[in-house]
């Protein structure tokens, strides 16, 4: 029996957006560096982001999310989840790895259960602030909880026995980004603003940036350089209004190099997804953060507040962010590069780098590894 063979598998479970697979993905890289196979279940909406996934296999999974209550709503989700279950079962009764770690989300609900029907060693990693539907629905049933913040589950002591903070993974590209120190920006010299609204873009970006950035003092404005993540259909007009007040800007619908993009900035407008947050305080750059209104957990509210309470950040709510007010803000940062730094400084202090390693040595106690093998 070959080496490759006599390494032990650990199967990730995540999909549906970056959000999730992002942190898997750093977390597969700290295992394989330990010389661990990693299999990666996951949905069909995953694979746009999977498909560089570092992993031997790539098995998609059924899965559905819950987004309504009505009851023909949950019996088709119900349903879903179920047949994804069965298949996930036997999936793993086929692969016998030592143990399954899921990222939150509904794609991780049936390879998660059939884990934990199977009595594999179980992990779920909590990426927010606070725990989302289906990591919810699996805590009491798992072996072990990662938390990206800490005290997430201290009103649950009963949870909170089996959770442990690790923070949230970040991949080798942010750490890499990490490395560069935050640059004050001169009064004189250019002021770099990067705005983007997750990994599936932000309507709201679109509509209130460019117009916040032409209601600049023109002192400012001729200072600015924009670069802004914006949805395909969104592309032209933003470009267009740059132009049109002369401010110069690079707009796209994906950039491939977003972490180094955060760590050429002096200021990020964003949304306040689980990554976005963990990204800003691993770089240590400073944030306008808006959070998503309206979801059902509020995940982005808590991230935002996790990030505005330490200095790191200013919390915009979606009902008043303004272009009016999101130029107050930029205009008063502008002048006062000293607290920007200061902000920056403060997001750092959040930042967790080695928080995949830390998640790849819970993995390895749970399964009862030993050791960091090598490949």
């Amino acid at each position: 029996m070959g080496e490759a063979e006599k390494a032990p598998l650990v199967v990730i479970a995540a999909g549906g957006t970056g959000g999730h697979l992002f942190p898997a993905e750093a977390l597969a890289t700290a295992l394989a560096r330990k010389g661990v196979t990693i299999d990666l279940a996951t949905d069909e909406r995953a694979t746009r982001y999977g498909t560089s996934f570092p992993a031997r296999d790539i098995h998609v999974i059924p899965s559905a999310t819950m987004r309504s209550r009505d009851v023909v709503s949950i019996l088709r989700t119900a349903a879903r989840l179920s047949q994804g279950i069965g298949r996930a079962f036997g999936l793993l009764g086929r692969l016998q790895p030592a143990a399954v770690v899921g990222f939150g989300g509904y794609p991780t609900i049936p390879p998660v259960a059939a884990a934990v029907l199977r009595r594999i060693p179980t992990v779920i990693h909590e990426q927010n602030a606070v725990m989302g539907r289906a990591n919810r629905l699996l805590a009491p049933r798992v072996t072990a909880i990662a938390t990206s913040f800490p005290d997430v589950l201290a009103r649950d002591q009963r949870l909170a026995a089996k959770a442990t903070h690790t923070g949230n993974p970040v991949r080798a590209a942010v750490a890499e980004a990490a490395k560069i120190d935050y640059a004050r920006p001169d009064r004189a010299g250019p002021l770099n603003i990067l705005v983007f609204g997750g990994s599936q873009g932000a309507q709201i970006m679109a509509d209130v940036a460019p117009s916040a950035i032409e209601l600049l003092p023109v002192a400012v404005r001729v200072h600015v350089r924009v670069t802004q993540q914006a949805r395909a259909e969104n592309l032209d007009a933003v470009k267009a209004h740059y132009a049109r007040i002369g401010v110069p800007a690079e707009v796209a619908a994906f950039f491939p190099d977003l972490p180094a993009r955060i760590a050429q900035s002096h200021l990020v407008v964003s949304r306040s997804g689980a990554s976005t947050v963990a990204e800003l305080a691993a770089i240590g750059r400073p944030g306008i953060l808006v959070p998503l209104p309206h979801a059902l957990d509020q995940d982005q509210l808590a991230n935002a507040n996790f990030l505005q309470k330490a200095g790191g950040a200013i919390r915009l709510d979606q009902g008043v962010f303004t272009p009016e007010r999101l130029a107050d803000e930029i205009a008063a940062l502008a002048t006062a590069p000293e607290r920007l730094a200061g902000m920056a400084a403060a997001a750092k202090t959040l930042g967790a780098i080695d928080a995949a390693e830390r998640l790849a040595d819970l993995v390895f106690k749970i399964a009862g590894l030993t050791g960091e093998r090598k490949n």
